[in-house]
């Protein structure tokens, strides 16, 4: 059934239950389950209320914070740490807060919630629903905030290397830009959920709690306007590098049309000089050839002379 569960008394103890209640005789008991455990729908279906119950076990969930009677449905997203995947593709934790009880689910692991678990077994839990919110958010932010530091320090490498035009477009520069994107799917909704629950007035979370936790909110909201500004500065590295290389093939085409412009003439000199017809001048002359030479290399100085004073040299 659960991954774990324990009965947090007042003294800051914990313990695993024996019994199967939903509450317990501590000051909460925190139920912690996996989304793919078949018996987790029959379970909550026993225990909550089908709203929260249903937000519980949907597979596909977006931060959310709904007040349902006295308890609170929360949704959050973390950075992922799973070995093999991608930190931006953030695993969710599901909430049921009420005051003497918590239900977390998971579907992928989440570290946060795993270091909550351990210093619970250290005999060492959050005191109360209000303050185990409060650990999860600041953690789970915690590690939002370095992987937002990491973009950030990989853009500001992005930004030096356009001070030498010659160096490549980093090969990475998309998929950095994709997980900005990916980042600001979730967080986006996530500081919306955040602000939306130190708005809830319910007596489970008190003012002290709600104060942490807005700073938490705060937090949060710099991290997604941190990633807005990344999000720029990605963009203008890609415009910086698409404009060098289109500076670059424009300059080509200049080289290849004065090219073009200057042998052109010749090419129809040579056409014209090279035709096997009856009547040619010069074709009995020894000197024809030289002077043909000559005078394209004339007409080429002229033609030279004629850009230069267009300014188109």
């Amino acid at each position: 059934m659960p991954l774990c569960v324990f009965d947090i008394y007042p003294d800051g103890t914990a313990e695993v239950p024996q019994d199967e209640s939903l509450t317990g005789p501590g000051t909460y008991r925190w139920w912690h389950f996996d989304l793919a455990d078949p018996a987790l729908p029959g379970w909550v279906a026993a225990n909550l209320p089908p709203i929260p119950a249903g937000a519980l076990l949907q597979p596909e969930t977006r931060p959310r914070c709904d007040r349902f009677a006295d308890g609170i449905i929360l949704n959050l997203r973390g950075i992922n740490l799973n070995a093999g995947e991608d930190a931006d593709e953030m695993v969710s934790v599901r909430l049921w807060v009420d005051s003497d009880v918590i239900i977390t689910v998971r579907m992928r692991k989440v570290f946060t919630i795993d270091d909550i678990r351990r210093q619970t077994e250290a005999d060492n839990p959050p005191p109360t629903t209000a303050d185990f919110l409060e650990v999860l958010i600041s953690r789970l932010t915690q590690r939002i905030e370095q992987e937002v530091v990491k973009i950030a320090d990989i853009t500001e490498f992005y930004e030096d290397d356009l001070e030498d035009e010659t160096t490549p477009i980093p090969k990475d520069l998309s998929e950095t830009r994709r997980r900005v994107i990916r980042l600001r799917r979730y967080l986006e909704p996530q500081q919306a959920a955040l602000d939306r629950l130190i708005e809830i007035n319910m007596p489970i979370i008190p003012e002290p709690d709600t104060l942490r936790i807005r700073e938490s909110a705060n937090r949060t909201t710099i991290a997604v306007e941190e990633l807005n500004a990344l999000r720029e500065r990605l963009i203008t590295v890609q415009d910086e590098h698409d404009l060098y290389v289109a500076r670059k093939q424009a300059r080509h085409g200049y080289v290849l049309s004065i090219a073009a412009a200057v042998f052109l003439p010749l090419s129809f000199l040579t056409g014209l000089f090279g035709v096997n017809v009856g009547g040619m001048p010069g074709v009995g002359s020894p000197w024809a050839f030289t002077l043909l030479c000559l005078g394209m290399t004339l007409l080429v100085l002229v033609l030279l002379v004629l850009l230069k004073w267009l300014r188109w040299l």
